[in-house]
């Protein structure tokens, strides 16, 4: 039996969420860019992470990603992971995912998202479940209800779906389906 420790008031929130919304650089991605003498930029994503995303909207949560960059190798990462919503290069987040939520018809306590940097912090402030990744800037931790433990890029977002699973007493169910 997978138990996961939380406080009553993250489990409280982690419990109404129907909405992950995402950071790509720093969140997803460890936040380096490698670039190659051609100027085609790469990025690591981590395996661990994108199964936490499939297995999450499998339970019925919904995954958003919205970033200020507009990266072809974020888009094909997005749609292997079969994420429906993508808002790139965007300069006004709070404005994205307003426009997102109303869409959905989710409230701000039904929206979690995960965050690193101060460009975050429009959504950060205003959603449900606001989280930090274990390398986010300071000043963004002091605005989040919860820190992972591992960085962006790292396993951190597998931690939050684990996290939100648990929650919505969905994760051990997920996990089974692998021992059949």
């Amino acid at each position: 039996m997978m138990h996961i420790p939380m406080p009553p008031e993250l489990r409280e929130r982690a419990a109404k969420i129907k909405l992950l919304v995402l950071d790509v650089d720093g969140v997803l991605t460890t936040g380096q860019l490698f670039i190659s003498p051609s100027g085609d930029v790469m990025k690591p994503f981590h395996t661990l992470d994108g199964h936490g995303i499939k297995m999450l909207q499998q339970t019925g949560v919904q995954a958003a990603v919205i970033t200020a960059r507009n990266d072809p190798a974020v888009q094909i990462r997005v749609q292997q992971l079969g994420i429906r919503h993508y808002c790139h290069g965007v300069h006004d987040k709070r404005l994205a995912y307003t426009q997102l939520r109303e869409q959905l018809h989710f409230t701000e306590a039904e929206c979690a998202m995960i965050g690193d940097d101060v460009i975050d912090l429009p959504i950060l402030t205003r959603c449900g479940l606001p989280i930090a990744v274990a390398n986010a800037h300071p000043f963004v931790k002091q605005h989040a209800l919860y820190q992972t433990q591992n960085s962006g890029g790292m396993g951190a977002v597998r931690e939050c779906t684990d996290l939100i699973m648990a929650a919505q007493g969905t994760l051990q169910a997920a996990l089974n389906e692998y021992l059949q």
